[in-house]
């Protein structure tokens, strides 16, 4: 377990990324959903993150009802605030944003500090939860002047009275990550894509930083949407399709795994895992199957000479 910042919040080296059960891309049942949950736990994993984005609020609400029978102490869950969910006539489908729900809901970007608070206090509702532990400021990227006036210090002054125990921002940059480490005094910053094996642009700003100000990391997106978890002809980077020089690249990884009796899938959770800033790695799981391999990639041990080899 790491703490986050100075807080006393606590997390898992490997926490479960919620996204999926918000169907993304595709749909599961509820039983799917707890059952990959109900995985997580039984694999040790304390540390759930989750945002009203995911499904239109159906991955807050299948994470609570599955993590209901469990101690409250016993987990750390974030959620984010930044897209209010407004109700809206159903007319077809989520996948223009990428899941698979009815579009019974559009979001609404808004960082002020009553949407901040709205925004919180509905996921409240839809986790079945008193509080939560961590909250984001969720893609801030065209929004930065209302998130940095009114957003952050709104989430200050829920943490100074008590509602949660650690702030701070994801998002899938490391420019303005880096800021709000060097500018507020959030606790924790959530960085997805921008530290793998493929991309290590958080090296240059975001991870020195964060381990200069004592700012935690939370790590996303370690295998780059799929690339890295299975590359092959077709396999997507950054939810696209991944460009020809990445996929060799990965290739060329995955054959130096394989000589050296590891897997890829194991090398990029341990090279996430491995700075010191980093206080936790998300795997985003649709499935029990898929949370017991990640589970079992992450303990598995990559040998140096895979290291000295992809000269990393």
């Amino acid at each position: 377990m790491s703490r986050l910042g100075r807080t006393g919040i606590e997390v898992t080296g490997l926490g479960f990324g919620a996204a999926g059960i918000g169907n993304l891309f595709t749909p599961l049942t509820d039983e799917q959903a707890t059952e990959a949950v109900t995985a997580a736990w039984d694999k040790g994993i304390r540390y759930f993150d989750t945002a009203p984005h995911y499904g239109l609020g159906l991955s807050e609400r299948r994470l609570g009802a599955a993590l209901r029978e469990h101690p409250r102490a016993e987990y750390t869950v974030s959620t984010k605030v930044g897209r209010l969910l407004e109700p809206s006539p159903v007319t077809g489908d989520d996948l223009a944003d990428g899941f698979a729900v009815p579009d019974s809901h559009r979001r609404v970007w808004d960082f002020s500090a009553d949407g901040v608070r709205r925004s919180l206090e509905s996921s409240l509702e839809r986790l079945g939860l008193d509080r939560v532990d961590v909250v984001y400021l969720h893609d801030p990227d065209d929004h930065a002047d209302q998130a940095f006036r009114e957003g952050y210090p709104a989430l200050e002054r829920l943490r100074s009275e008590g509602v949660v125990g650690a702030i701070g921002a994801g998002m899938n940059q490391t420019a303005m990550l880096t800021r709000f480490v060097r500018e507020t005094d959030v606790d924790v910053v959530l960085c997805a894509g921008r530290y793998t094996l493929l991309d290590r642009s958080a090296l240059t700003d975001l991870l020195p930083a964060a381990e200069e100000r004592g700012v935690s990391v939370v790590i996303g997106g370690a295998f780059n949407s799929g690339l890295l978890a299975d590359p092959k002809p077709g396999a997507t980077y950054d939810y696209t399709a991944a460009p020809q020089e990445l996929l060799d690249e990965a290739l060329r990884l995955k054959a130096l795994a394989d000589r050296h009796g590891t897997t890829l899938r194991a090398a990029a959770l341990a090279f996430c895992a491995a700075h010191p800033a980093v206080a936790s790695v998300l795997v985003g799981a649709r499935s029990a199957a898929e949370v017991i391999d990640g589970a079992e990639q992450f303990a598995a041990p990559v040998p140096d000479d895979f290291w000295k080899e992809a000269g990393l």
